[in-house]
């Protein structure tokens, strides 16, 4: 079980439903569950996802993220000495999966860790890989900083350099991930470079709102669409070109004149047979909780897996979409389950301990108050909400009176961005730990 104070949580049958939803949607999120769906052995093929391949050369399994070793221990659980070895990258582990090597890497700011892993996991696919080879790669959130060889005349701390301007002038992860492959051997489909096999599988598991593979990680196996005019565009508009070094702007120079080879496109035979199969993902998850309400005798809607915005704001726009439910029955009929998903912020004025999803729940819950027959949750499936120990939370109608009567205005923890205490006050905090995977947030309310 993923929330451990499940028990104390449940203050009524809708309390418990709701609470199973998100356990169940947790395990479709579960690294180890989501590879072994989507990869088989049957006879001398491999299936990963619904692609075939045949074995006919050896195996070899490369991968970087937060759940990479869990994905690891996945797929040598399906193959296991089929497997002839291979490096995984991982925030904290080390050792081995059956013969496939767990090292460590630097997360979140790349550094010695990482390059040192990240350069034995290229001499492990230079050195081993033959054409008629099969290479899984594992790729999860984290990746970006877990695996990273910097081009020649670039170092660490000028890719964590830019990186960190780019998002202090409110460059958005697009625009930073476009800057950040044009200074990487590896990001944007060119690990594919240094992969002599002609059979490649990456199974990826999203942490990008909307699941964009050339974003996931920096799309280490997937085609590129932006260019260096791109990225001078990007440079240029958030006042970054006049201050970058001499190495950094020629190799942007060398890209502009076409001297230097970009990221491989859409339609580049790179990626011919290359098989990009994302295994678990804030929209895959959300549709198992919707099957599961069904099942439950509940009417459901997704309402979107890319939700954005002021968590506290969300929190308003869900909170009247709950009473429309109620109300008139709009956009769907009682009994209902309305789930969302995607990455809301705060933007912290307070001094309060908190986190976007617990924010969301409490500004959801002064909305609601009054109603007795809705319980919502909102929790982040890496099992971390901000600077506070727990998840997300549980809410419904009751609490905000329930609240007052203790003596604890939810208005003043909410405008201190103190959502942690008061959610905590009012066992309404949910605790997992790490969850050891990463697909955005999870929303669900339930209106009987």
């Amino acid at each position: 079980m993923f929330i451990k104070n499940f028990d104390e949580l449940v203050k009524s049958d809708l309390h418990r439903l709701a609470l199973q939803l998100v356990e169940y949607g947790l395990s479709v999120a579960d690294p180890y569950a989501a590879v072994r769906e989507n990869l088989r052995v049957l006879n001398n093929k491999i299936f990963v996802g619904n692609a075939e391949m045949s074995i006919a050369g050896r195996i070899h399994v490369v991968g970087f993220g937060k759940a990479s070793k869990r994905m690891a221990e996945a797929v040598y659980s399906v193959l296991g000495d089929r497997i002839a070895g291979g490096v995984v990258i991982t925030p904290s582990d080390e050792g081995y999966v059956g013969n496939i090597m767990i090292v460590r890497g630097d997360h979140p700011i790349p550094g010695e860790n990482t390059l040192r892993s990240s350069q034995l996991l290229l001499d492990y696919l230079i050195d081993n890989v033959r054409e008629e080879d099969l290479v899984i790669v594992l790729i999860s959130g984290g990746g970006s900083a877990l695996f990273e060889v910097p081009e020649e005349g670039v170092s660490l701390k000028d890719v964590a350099w830019i990186s960190r301007e780019l998002m202090k002038r409110g460059a958005d992860i697009f625009e930073l991930n476009a800057v950040r492959k044009r200074f990487s051997k590896v990001k944007g489909g060119k690990l594919l470079r240094f992969i002599r096999s002609r059979k490649v599988a990456s199974l990826i598991i999203s942490d990008v709102v909307g699941d964009r593979l050339d974003t996931i990680a920096s799309g280490p196996t997937a085609p590129d669409e932006t260019t260096f005019a791109d990225v001078y565009k990007i440079l240029v508009k958030y006042g970054l070109w006049s201050e970058l070094g001499k190495n950094m702007r020629g190799i942007i120079e060398k890209g502009l004149s076409s001297s230097l080879e970009d990221t491989p496109k859409p339609g580049n035979p790179i990626f011919n047979n290359v098989v990009n199969i994302i295994v678990a993902s804030n929209r895959i998850v959300l549709e198992a909780m919707a099957r599961r309400a069904r099942e439950a005798g509940f009417n459901t809607l997704i309402l979107t897996s890319m939700l954005e915005g002021e968590a506290r704001e969300v929190g308003r726009v869900l909170a009247s979409i709950i009473k429309s439910i109620d109300l008139h029955s709009l956009p769907i009929q009682k009994p209902a389950a309305l789930l969302a998903g995607g990455e809301t912020v705060v933007t912290v004025r307070g001094s309060g301990t908190g986190g976007r999803n617990q924010e969301l729940c409490l500004s959801l819950a002064v909305s609601i108050r009054g109603m007795n027959n809705a319980v919502a949750i909102c929790i982040g499936s890496d099992g971390i909400d901000g600077v506070s120990p727990a998840a997300g939370a549980i809410i419904d109608g009751s609490m905000y009176y329930e609240a007052v009567s203790k003596g604890l205005d939810p208005l003043a923890y909410l405008n201190n961005n103190d959502s942690y205490t008061i959610l905590s006050k009012l066992s309404r905090a949910i605790i997992t730990g790490y969850t050891g995977t990463n697909v955005n947030d999870i929303f669900i309310a339930i209106i009987r």
